[in-house]
C-alpha cells in the first residue's frame, strides 16, 4: 500500500490526474491476467496525452474568445445549398494561414457568417495558431479608447499580432472618421503579414458609405481583397428556420 500511496502521490505531483484516476482499475485488470502490464502503462499514457490535448484546447479556445463552440461538422449544410462544402471544408487545412490570406463571409443577417468564422478559428485555435475573434464594434470601441488615453500603438499591436484576428459583424453599426482611419490603420499594420477573417453584412460597393469615404474604403479593400478568399452567402436566415418549420407545419394542420 505504500508504494501504490507513493505512485498515487508522484502522478499527482506530475499533473497526471487521468492517469491518477485510472490506476486502481488498470492494476485490478493487471492482477486479474486481463492486461499486461505493458498494454496496461499504453493505455494510461494514451488517456494522459488525450486529456492533455483536450486541456491545451479548452486553453486556446478560451483565450481566443469565440463566442461560442461550433465546428464546420455542426454547419447546416443541406440549408445553404449554395455554398461549396468542399470549399469551406478546406478552409480548415488551414492552408489559408501559411499563406497569410484573408477570408470575408459577405451575406444578410443569420445566414451562417459566424458560425463558419468561428469553426475556422476554433481549427486554428486547435493547431496552436495564435487566433481572436472580436466584433467590429467591440474592436472598435478598445481603439477608440486607446487613442483618447494614448495607448494607441500598444493596442494595434495587441490586435496585429495574432497569426489569425476574426472580425465580426462589420456594417451593422454606422462608424465615424476615427473608427474609419483606425480600421484603415490596423488593416495596413496586418497586410501580407497576418490573416484576418471579416463577416459583413455589406456588398463591398457599400463600404464607402459605412466609411464616410471611398478613398478610405478604396484602401482598406485593397490590403484585404489582395489575397483573399470571398464567400458570399445568400440564403435564408437560420434565425427563422424553426419558425417557418412551424407555419409550414401549421398551415399543413389547417388543410
Amino acid at each position: 500500500m505504500r508504494t501504490y500511496a507513493k505512485l498515487i502521490d508522484g502522478l499527482d505531483k506530475l499533473g497526471m490526474h487521468k492517469m491518477q484516476e485510472y490506476l486502481p482499475n488498470y492494476i485490478e485488470m493487471v492482477n486479474k491476467g486481463e492486461k499486461t502490464i505493458a498494454s496496461a502503462l499504453e493505455e494510461l499514457v494514451s488517456v494522459e496525452l488525450e486529456n492533455k490535448q483536450l486541456r491545451a484546447l479548452n486553453a486556446c479556445v478560451k483565450v481566443a474568445n469565440f463566442p461560442f463552440l461550433k465546428t464546420m461538422q455542426d454547419f447546416d449544410f443541406p440549408f445553404q445549398p449554395e455554398l461549396n462544402k468542399k470549399e469551406l471544408l478546406e478552409f480548415t487545412n488551414l492552408g489559408f494561414v501559411e499563406r497569410k490570406e484573408n477570408i470575408i463571409f459577405v451575406g444578410t443577417s443569420g445566414v451562417g457568417k459566424t458560425h463558419l468564422a468561428t469553426s475556422i478559428g476554433i481549427e486554428c485555435a486547435k493547431n496552436r495558431i495564435s487566433t481572436y475573434f472580436i466584433t467590429f464594434e467591440n474592436l472598435m470601441m478598445q481603439l477608440k479608447k486607446a487613442l483618447h488615453e494614448n495607448r494607441l500603438e500598444a493596442r494595434m499591436k495587441f490586435f496585429a499580432k495574432y497569426k489569425v484576428l476574426i472580425i465580426d459583424e462589420l456594417g451593422y453599426m454606422p462608424i465615424d472618421d476615427d473608427a474609419a482611419n483606425l480600421f484603415f490603420q490596423l488593416t495596413a499594420k496586418r497586410y501580407e503579414k497576418n490573416c484576418t477573417i471579416i463577416t459583413t453584412n455589406l456588398s463591398f460597393s457599400k463600404w464607402g458609405e459605412l466609411f464616410g469615404s471611398n478613398t478610405l474604403a478604396n484602401a482598406v479593400l485593397d490590403r484585404l481583397l489582395h489575397h483573399s478568399n470571398v464567400i458570399s452567402i445568400k440564403g435564408p436566415s437560420y434565425r427563422l428556420k424553426d419558425k417557418c418549420n412551424f407555419i409550414r407545419k401549421e398551415g399543413d394542420l389547417s388543410r
